[in-house]
């Protein structure tokens, strides 16, 4: 298992001595700190049960949230309690990685309630996803391993239509308050509402776990959940979806707004800078980011603009992306075909982790196609997390919906993200760590994951992963993607840009077909700030270790710096560069 805080300062003697001196005054903030660390926790299990039964909580598996204004504010409440106090407990009387989840438990708190005033619980839904898309991947996230489990299971079906409606009460007051998704996005999502309503239950997704139950339920049980089962789905969940439907269709649809800039909506520009910062977890302004994204855009064109001249088209990357779009090599006619290729970079990326990494997960990943029902308006791929409790793997989830985009070039860059050393690698080693805070397994700053990933795209040249040229363009037609999110996100929200300026400047600078740059940039209108993390916070990795290099020379040691970044889990990034500061100093002094 992971050990913890690799990089966290080491205490002196004098420190320990002063720890003894301080003794029970020490020990008395410790205990608060544990206290409200675990009285949060259970608060949280209690109200997202989905959530605990994800952690591999299972005291609420029968359980769905509860959604409504009032038990947003209840929350937020609650959350301000927590903060207050964390405020009251004396910081310089813990020890260094107590006040480590003391900053990181502070920030989350703060975070959540500025984000509350934005009043963003009231757009739970896009065309990305929302509680319908997840509910219906109930069965592959909840235990299914006796009657008890399957009793659960039913319960939570027959809950659904309840859980459908607070939904909706809590979207039309989005509507009445001007908090409603752009219209232009929504074209098209009736088709992730409409997969589920069916006729005969044994066509839902939901009915899955009634084709095969486990060994140890016998006929007799196995008739009764069945039949339990097929009436939740007839009289709770098609009704649900049915009026989540007419909802969208009659009302939601037809009176979103139509400007899709975030700095749209009550108090909108206020929002986005909140976003941004939150996001990316630095003190930056959108300006600020849109700048580096010109630089970084400006950059990568002309390392791509090198390879595409030693293949043979010097002065001509256009016609060498029309090559390698072209080309049979680099494409597949079938899912199948796919799914083939990503297995074999996934298998082959395992042999490179040692001489990077000491310390990698127990856990092992899967891979399966997104959902069909899914798959027009979501990304090319995406990542699972594994069960809290060990009984689930990670999941590589590959976009098999249009072949076309999915050029096999790009396909290495890709697998290394979601997988490892990327997602993977760093989700279930955090989810591993043991002696921390249970929240601090489940803590989730963007700007740390998704840099970290993207960071692993470029580890991929150390691993000897981008033999082939072609490949390496791959990586970088990728990089150039995430820089551009930087200029088009920050266009969106706060430079007035308009939909159509943003996918043509996707378009001009990125090469991808135009089915997976629309669907890219209305992700970034509806999800605002989101898209910046990802350059953003492999900036920082990067910056951070070339720092490293400099300063310490034949002292580093690349599997030592991973660990330090990664043996704390997700962080804000300014903890991040602390953390790396700290292990420098380390190892300068021979600790």
């Amino acid at each position: 298992m992971a050990e913890r805080r690799k990089c966290i300062v080491t205490l002196s003697l004098v420190s320990l001595c002063l720890i003894c001196i301080a003794g029970c005054g020490q020990s008395h903030a410790s205990k608060q700190l544990q206290r409200l660390f675990a009285d949060q926790w259970q608060f949280t299990m209690k109200e997202s049960p989905l959530f605990a039964t994800r952690t591999g909580d299972n005291r609420y598996n029968d359980k769905l949230p509860v959604v409504s204004e009032q038990d947003a504010k209840r929350k937020n409440e609650r959350n301000r309690e927590f903060l207050d106090r964390l405020i009251t407990i004396d910081r310089n009387k813990l020890n260094p990685a107590e006040q480590l989840d003391y900053d990181i438990f502070k920030r989350l708190r703060e975070d959540g309630l500025k984000e509350f005033e934005f009043q963003t619980y009231l757009m739970p839904v896009t065309q990305m996803g929302g509680f319908h898309t997840s509910f219906a991947e109930l069965p592959d996230n909840v235990p299914l391993n006796n009657v008890k489990d399957y009793e659960n299971y039913i319960a939570r079906l027959n809950g659904f239509e309840s859980y459908a409606q607070q939904h909706i009460d809590l979207m039309r007051l989005g509507l009445q308050r001007g908090y409603v998704v752009p219209q232009v996005v929504l074209t098209g999502m009736e088709q992730s509402i409409q997969a589920h309503i069916v006729d005969d239950p044994n066509e839902s997704l939901l009915f899955k776990p009634f084709r095969e139950f486990p060994k140890i339920i016998n006929a007799k049980d196995r008739l009764r959940l069945t039949e339990a089962g097929s009436k939740a789905i007839n009289q709770s969940v098609v009704p649900g979806y049915k009026a989540f439907l007419k909802f969208m269709v009659d009302e939601y649809i037809p009176a979103a707004r139509k400007d899709v800039a975030a700095s749209s909506l009550p108090n909108g520009r206020a929002f986005y800078e909140f976003c941004v910062s939150s996001t990316t977890t630095l003190d930056v302004t959108p300006q600020q980011v849109h700048d580096i994204g010109l630089a970084e855009v400006k950059r990568i064109k002309a390392e791509m603009s090198q390879i595409a001249a030693k293949c043979g088209y010097e002065n001509d990357m256009n016609g060498f992306e029309r090559f390698l779009a072209a080309s049979d090599r680099f494409s597949v006619s079938t899912p199948q075909q796919l799914l083939k290729e990503i297995s074999f970079i996934a298998k082959k990326t395992d042999g490179s982790l040692p001489k990077l990494f000491k310390t990698l997960p127990r856990m092992p990943f899967g891979i399966k196609e997104v959902p069909a029902y899914l798959a027009p308006k979501t990304a090319k791929a995406y990542y699972t997390l594994p069960a809290g409790d060990g009984t689930r793997a990670g999941f590589y989830n590959i976009n098999t919906y249009d072949l076309q985009s999915q050029h096999l070039y790009t396909l290495t860059a890709l697998t290394l993200h979601e997988t490892v050393p990327g997602h993977h690698l760093q989700i279930a080693l955090q989810q591993e760590l043991k002696d921390v805070p249970v929240f601090r397994r489940y803590a989730h700053f963007t700007a740390f994951v998704e840099g970290w990933a993207l960071y692993a795209e470029r580890l991929g040249l150390e691993m000897n992963m981008y033999d082939d040229p072609n490949n390496d363009f791959g990586r970088l037609t990728l990089e150039m993607w995430r820089a551009c999110r930087l200029v088009v996100d920050t266009g969106i929200h706060s430079l007035g840009w308009s939909r159509e300026k943003a996918i043509d400047y996707m378009m001009e600078n990125t090469f991808m077909p135009r089915q997976a740059v629309t669907v890219e940039v209305d992700r970034y209108i509806v999800w605002p700030g989101q898209a910046l993390a990802y350059k953003m916070g492999e900036l920082k990795i990067r910056e951070l270790r070339q720092s490293a290099e400099t300063q310490l020379g034949e002292k580093f040691d690349v599997r030592d710096f991973h660990d330090c970044v990664l043996c704390n889990g997700s962080v804000p990034l300014d903890i991040l560069e602390h953390n790396v500061k700290t292990w420098i100093k380390q190892r300068q002094a021979g600790n």
